[in-house]
């Protein structure tokens, strides 16, 4: 049986390792970037990232070891702007409110949770970046603490500071905002 090369087994395991987790790559890579081109740059740099350097890949969880080859080529594209924050691009808005319309609901619903979810995702965006990924780790994509650890290569109890912290964060701001639109 001929021998195929190793850097054709290599891109395979790559490939094995990333695809199944490629959509929460990108929706990490969207929302720590607010671009839905910045972000799929940013996952096909990862993607030849990891296909560089899978021989560090030890085993374990590989969603965690992928997530968090997304989230240092982000915060390398951060380093590159020399920017503190990113505005939300409307893409982002109008996938939240593409959730909120799934509902079935009557129009006036749709509308409300249409202009909550937006308003969800402009407060998000406005938090610091070591919060906002968090909660999108934890909220969107469902990410174990262990996970979102291993990601930020942070210890468990950092990820569960961070996490309340960005939670209160978010609802402190969301219930100003709130008071603030009252009559």
């Amino acid at each position: 049986m001929p021998r195929r090369p190793q850097a054709v087994l290599d891109l395979g395991l790559v490939r094995d390792l990333t695809l199944p987790h490629l959509d929460s790559a990108y929706s990490l890579a969207r929302w720590m970037l607010g671009s839905e081109q910045d972000a799929a740059d940013i996952v096909h740099t990862a993607f030849l990232r990891a296909a560089r350097y899978i021989h560090t890949y030890a085993g374990g969880n590989a969603r965690a070891w992928w997530l968090s080859i997304v989230r240092n080529c982000c915060l390398a594209t951060f380093s590159a702007r020399s920017a503190q924050h990113v505005s939300l691009d409307d893409a982002d808005t109008n996938g939240m409110a593409d959730l909120a319309a799934d509902t079935r609901e009557e129009p006036e619903e749709q509308l409300h949770l249409s202009q909550s979810a937006a308003l969800v995702a402009e407060e998000l965006q406005r938090l610091l970046p070591e919060y906002r990924e968090v909660l999108v780790l934890r909220e969107i994509e469902d990410c174990s603490y262990r996970e979102m650890a291993d990601i930020l290569s942070i210890p468990i109890g950092t990820v569960m500071s961070r996490l309340a912290r960005a939670r209160s964060q978010l609802r402190k701001s969301l219930t100003r905002n709130a008071e603030s639109t009252q009559p």
